[in-house]
């Protein structure tokens, strides 16, 4: 047995896989990451690295660069230019991320799921009742971040950014265990609403959800990473038209971004629950 197969089996039991990522001082440790992995020394890099790829499917090959200064240099890796192409039919909503698709629908109401039994509200989640009244009754869809996977993210459709708010909070795990053990795990962490309007008008918004090791979310168009240590506004208006595809930010590890749109949103074929999906493939299609 290989030690990654040993990993893996040991990971894989649940009890031990939630002690191991979630009873521990979230918040130290992701301190901690956020200093370490910025080492810019090769023996700490090439270690670290050699780590990462003992635990995860780790895979370099689509980098756009063959040596990184450090862990977070590959943490937040770009790609080679051409390997996520945006599907240009104007009325699909693309992925804005790679992801695991963890749970999507209709919201009831208010209400959606972080997985199946495990309801949570809008309200909690988004924290604005005006916001919770433009995607009553809408579509919801979570996307799950690896560790391994390709951190950053970009623009699902032509839209304009109007508004961004970060809203402070814990450093839970995102897996699907820590999903079905922690209630309305979501609306306990770290999180960005960005809220966009598409070109036909319709409000369309991106929640993009931190978690241990990952409490920053860098956002391009603000220049700005927004963490636990952010000070000042958490509120920042935006007038910030962007092309779908056009990069957004990065996650500075693996997480979660949850897309909401309106009720008249249909799911494309290739979205189902457990199945990978890459920034750019057909995630939402607008009706005619």
């Amino acid at each position: 047995m290989t030690i990654r197969s040993l990993i893996a089996r040991l990971t894989q039991q649940e009890d031990l896989n939630f002690l191991l990522t979630n009873r521990i001082p979230r918040a130290a440790v992701t301190r901690f990451i956020g200093w370490f992995s910025k080492i810019e020394q090769p023996l700490v890099r090439d270690l670290s690295i050699a780590c990462w790829r003992m635990f995860s499917d780790l895979d370099l090959s689509e980098a756009r660069k063959t040596s990184f200064e450090s862990l977070h240099d590959c943490f937040t890796r770009e790609l080679r230019p051409g390997l996520r192409p945006y599907d240009s039919d104007a009325s699909i909503v693309a992925s804005p991320c790679d992801a695991i698709v963890g749970a999507f629908g209709a919201i009831a109401d208010t209400e959606l799921f972080q997985i199946k039994g495990a309801p949570y509200s809008l309200l909690d989640l988004l924290g604005d009742p005006a916001l919770v009244d433009t995607h009553r009754n809408g579509r919801f869809v979570t996307l799950r971040l690896t560790s391994s996977m390709y951190h950053r993210f970009h623009a699902p459709a032509d839209c304009v950014i109007e508004q961004v708010t970060f809203i402070h909070g814990d450093t839970w795990n995102v897996n699907p265990i820590a999903l079905k053990r922690v209630e309305r795990l979501f609306c306990k962490n770290e999180r960005a609403v960005l809220q966009t309007r598409l070109s036909g008008g319709e409000a369309l918004t991106l929640v993009p959800v931190a978690a241990i090791l990952v409490a920053s979310i860098r956002l391009h168009f603000l220049d700005r990473i927004l963490n636990a240590q952010s000070k000042g506004p958490v509120v920042f208006p935006c007038d910030v038209a962007v092309a779908k595809g056009d990069e957004l930010g990065w996650f500075e590890h693996g997480s979660t971004i949850i897309v909401l749109t309106p009720d008249h949103f249909e799911f494309c074929d290739n979205i189902a629950d457990g199945a990978r999906i890459r920034a750019g493939q057909r995630l939402m299609r607008k009706p005619a």
